[in-house]
């Protein structure tokens, strides 16, 4: 295994999260509250401050390997809203957000649901590939790196669920928006995820096939995302004031 802590200053790499953090700021001033991406973004950007202003604990040794699966991971997501802003397809996985960010029928909820799920879905295996080539070393070597991304996720997925989901009397059982929220677990896409790190980097000596793998994982995640997006109608949540 490659030591990671041995690999040395990279200036760029040290100010990659401060660069994301400005991008998504900008992105978030010129969208309606209520734009499917501009709510995903704003959770997310809050959680990426809130991880960027806390000290290292030392409990991670290589904490810029960290820092570069985290900023790799969020030029995945500022990718897609690149993409878009210029008049492309995003990958299959963002598309449902997008296409759908304006509906009545959707609920916040369901947007940041549908973020997150692309997110970890989709994005995160891939960004571990990405680590690895850019710190030349293998995705075991990442694992612990890996860890601590997952628990910025994990603060990201609570910051969703504290400021989006309704309160205890207005979420009932009836209402499908409850069956959407047990029905999506960060868990078990933070253990697909890493499967499928693992996977495509032992596909990467046969590049076609490796092609085909992230074309599958990009659509399933993206048919998923659909169903999270499944326009409910105007809830009781919905009624509440502010939202």
């Amino acid at each position: 295994m490659v030591p990671l802590e041995s690999l040395g200053e990279d200036a760029d790499r040290v100010h990659a999260l401060d660069t994301v953090v400005r991008r998504m700021r900008a992105l978030g001033a010129d969208r309606p509250e209520r734009d499917g991406v501009a709510v995903f973004n704003r959770v997310y950007l809050a959680v990426t401050e809130e991880a960027g202003g806390r000290p290292d604990t030392g409990h991670f040794t290589a904490p810029r390997a960290a820092a570069t699966l985290e900023a790799l991971l969020a030029e995945r997501y500022l990718g897609a809203v690149d993409a878009v802003a210029r008049g492309h397809r995003p990958p299959a996985c963002w598309r449902p957000l997008f296409q759908l960010r304006g509906h009545p029928g959707v609920r916040p909820l369901q947007f940041a649901l549908a973020g997150i799920h692309a997110h970890v879905g989709h994005d995160l295996a891939l960004a571990v590939v990405d680590a690895c080539r850019t710190l030349g070393c293998e995705p075991a070597d990442l694992e612990d790196e890996f860890d601590r991304v997952g628990e910025v996720l994990a603060a990201l997925e609570e910051r969703i669920r504290e400021d989006l989901v309704p309160g205890p009397d207005l979420l009932r059982v009836a209402d499908p928006l409850t069956h959407l929220l047990g029905a999506w677990s960060l868990e078990r896409a933070r253990d697909g995820a890493w499967s499928a790190a693992r996977a495509l980097w032992a596909l990467r000596g046969l590049p076609g096939l490796a092609r085909e793998f992230v074309q599958q994982l990009d659509a399933g995640v993206g048919l998923a995302g659909r169903c999270l997006l499944t326009p409910l109608g105007v809830g009781s949540y919905d009624a509440l004031p502010g939202r």
